[in-house]
C-alpha cells in the first residue's frame, strides 16, 4: 500500500482564465460572422469587414465605422427602407515582388455592411463625415420617434 501526501488541486491562474476567455470570444466571432449581415455574406468569403458601432441619443442615431487607409471616394453609403448600407473597396498600396514578405496581415478588397436601424430616421437630413480613418454617419430621428415630454396638469 502506497501513501501520497495530499496536495491542494491547482486553481487556474488569472492568465489562463484570460486565455480561455479570449479563445471563447474568437470562437463566438467566428461562428457569428457568417450570420451577422444576412445580405452581406460571410467574412470568410469577403475581402474584409470593417468594424462598426451604432448608438443613439434623443435626437439621432450615430454610426461609426473603422475604414483606415481608404479615400472618401471609395466609400458608398445608402439608406433604403430602414436599412443603412456602407460599401467600398480598400486597395492594396503596393506589391512587394522584389523584396521578401515576412508577414501580411492587413486585409484589402471590397466590403459591404448593412444593418437595419431600430427606428425611422429623416433620410433627407442624414450626414456623413470621414476623418482619420473613421466614418461617422449621423441619422436624425423623425419627429414621431423622438421622446416627448408630457406635461401633467392639475384639475
Amino acid at each position: 500500500m502506497f501513501m501520497t501526501k495530499w496536495q491542494q488541486p491547482l486553481a487556474p491562474t488569472w492568465a489562463s482564465i484570460g486565455r480561455l476567455s479570449s479563445l471563447r470570444d474568437e470562437l463566438d466571432r467566428f461562428f457569428e460572422s457568417p450570420f451577422e449581415d444576412i445580405g452581406g455574406g460571410s467574412r470568410l468569403l469577403q475581402g474584409w469587414t470593417p468594424l462598426m458601432d451604432l448608438y443613439e441619443d434623443k435626437e439621432r442615431f450615430v454610426l461609426k465605422a473603422e475604414l483606415p487607409g481608404m479615400k472618401k471616394e471609395d466609400i458608398e453609403i445608402s439608406l433604403h427602407e430602414g436599412a443603412l448600407s456602407i460599401s467600398g473597396e480598400r486597395k492594396r498600396e503596393e506589391k512587394h515582388q522584389e523584396s521578401g514578405v515576412y508577414r501580411e496581415e492587413r486585409e484589402f478588397g471590397k466590403f459591404r455592411r448593412s444593418l437595419m436601424l431600430p427606428k425611422a430616421v429623416a433620410a433627407d437630413k442624414v450626414t456623413a463625415t470621414y476623418q482619420d480613418g473613421i466614418l461617422t454617419v449621423s441619422l436624425p430621428k423623425t419627429e414621431e420617434v423622438k421622446p416627448k415630454q408630457i406635461e401633467v396638469k392639475v384639475k
